[in-house]
């Protein structure tokens, strides 16, 4: 049997942006996807982040563990990607679409990174280098969706599924692992008619968090919110031509992932296809726009299908995009090296009353080196389990949100005594994951928290000392006492 598996990924689509979600939303093909594979109610991004949600989807370890804690940083240099641990294995890798992991610019610098085939390599970079300086501006502009000489094949999405058709067919005698990752719907949400006026007149379902007036919630959401404080509920929600492109834009990318779809049909009919978005944006959501260091859903909570095993499935428990490059892995008879931080969902796929997680993480650092324009450093680690949601900020203050009797997100119980006990539970497990994945910023200061009076600050931390561990790619790590090879986790000194 051959293992093939297709990728493909959107930027900036929330989960109610999918038909399969919402049915007010028009995705037909990937509704199609859903209704032949498993649907996941409640998957998170890593990083509501770009660059940094990305990291973890491609190495399989948290943004603080593979060093892009924010967009325009590298990758460590000792870090794999999903394509290079493929590649050594003799599975050959296609990468089309946005990369945003090089630390370079937004476009990429146009370099095919170790593992990927370079012949069908296409960053932003490269399709921007196609064109005349003034098609390159046109690309840019939200407005060129409105010109009536737009074609779909003037758009990236376009020249990325012509491609990816290109990749199946070279391939499907193969095994292989192909990522289309397309930059649509994120702005400048470039889409051709009917597309770009297919949403003209929408507004996002009546949430009662618009009406959320952020008093009980960190003062720096406050400041992200600006004037939206003093809007109401119709002027946040009100048809606006941004939120019409991003949405048309949306169908218009599932428009062409159905290209892709289509082809895969016939090729390679037995691939698992695994779809989901790098994160979502809040739309006015809670009086914010755009993303930051939040875990609301509308941000956090990522569209997740995946087509391979139940048809027709849905799953409820937490998922988490730090689970598919093992669940890749597992997929092609590899083994799942030690330094990966989560698991394989792959019993899940086959049988959905499996379950995978009990907790999932999302974390925050900062939004991007380059500018300084989306709040600075504001530093957050969140634990989400079936019902309830934590979210630290080591600079502000705190968030819990009863998910059962609050869906909206709208009342912080964070100092609600009588929510202390799973509160403080899922406290002390996003302290421990924390140690585990030697998250690079842990310290005393997030477990002495207002509402955690027992909790005391101490010069050692927790004391634990976690070496890194990729047999695959580098010796054993040595232990500083010793000189010896680090077997096990050590804390204050014993073995632990």
């Amino acid at each position: 049997m051959k293992r093939q598996v297709i990728f493909l990924m959107t930027d900036t689509t929330r989960k109610d942006m999918l038909g399969c979600y919402n049915p007010k939303m028009h995705t037909p093909h990937l509704d199609q996807l859903a209704r032949e594979g498993i649907r996941y109610e409640n998957a998170y991004t890593c990083q509501p982040v770009c660059g940094p949600a990305r990291s973890a989807i491609f190495t399989g370890t948290f943004p603080h563990t593979n060093g892009m804690v924010t967009n325009s940083i590298a990758l460590g240099d000792n870090v794999k990607t999903i394509g290079q641990r493929l590649h050594d294995q003799g599975i050959d890798c296609g990468y089309i679409g946005k990369w945003h992991l090089d630390g370079s610019d937004y476009f990429g610098n146009g370099k095919c990174p170790d593992g990927w085939k370079e012949e069908y390599w296409y960053d932003m970079r490269r399709y921007l280098e196609e064109m005349s300086e003034e098609d390159r501006i046109k690309s840019r502009q939200s407005k060129t969706s409105y010109d009536p000489d737009l074609t779909d094949e003037f758009t990236y999405a376009h020249h990325c599924s012509d491609r990816a058709i290109r990749f199946l067919d070279e391939y499907q005698d193969q095994n292989f692992f192909l990522v289309v990752s397309y930059d649509e719907p994120h702005g400048p949400s470039l889409c051709p008619a009917p597309y770009n006026t297919m949403y003209e007149n929408f507004q996002l379902d009546d949430n009662p968090n618009f009406e959320d007036d952020l008093s009980k919630k960190p003062f720096y959401q406050r400041l992200w919110a600006g004037d939206n404080l003093n809007k109401t509920k119709e002027e946040l929600n009100a048809p606006s031509k941004g939120r019409s492109l991003l949405l048309g834009c949306n169908s218009f990318a599932d428009y062409e992932i159905g290209r892709v779809l289509e082809k895969a049909k016939e090729v390679a009919p037995d691939a698992l296809i695994i779809y989901t978005a790098d994160h979502g944006c809040m739309l006015g959501n809670h009086r914010l726009t755009g993303k930051n260091s939040t875990c609301y859903k509308e941000t956090a909570n990522i569209p997740l299908i995946i087509k391979g095993g139940v048809k027709g499935g849905v799953v409820t428990s937490p998922a988490s995009h730090i689970d598919l490059v093992p669940t890749i892995l597992d997929y092609m008879g590899l083994s799942i090296p030690k330094v990966l931080e989560g698991k394989s969902m792959l019993p899940q796929i086959y049988d959905t009353s499996v379950r995978i997680n009990d907790y999932v993480f999302t974390e925050f650092t900062r939004y991007e080196v380059d500018h300084d324009g989306f709040g600075g450093l504001q530093i957050m680690r969140s634990i989400v389990s079936d019902r309830y949601k934590l979210v630290i900020h080591l600079l502000d203050s705190d968030e819990f949100y009863d998910l059962k009797d609050d869906p909206y997100e709208i009342h912080n119980r964070i100092t609600d005594e009588s929510y202390r006990t799973v509160r403080n539970e899922l406290h002390d497990r996003l302290l421990e994951h924390m140690n585990q994945t030697r998250d690079l910023y842990r310290g005393y200061q997030w477990a002495c928290r207002p509402w955690r009076p027992e909790k005391t600050p101490h010069w050692e931390n927790d004391g634990y000392t976690r070496q890194r561990e990729n047999e695959e790619y580098e010796p054993r790590q040595l232990d500083y006492d010793t000189g010896l090879p680090m077997k096990e986790a050590v804390r204050n000194k014993q073995l632990y």
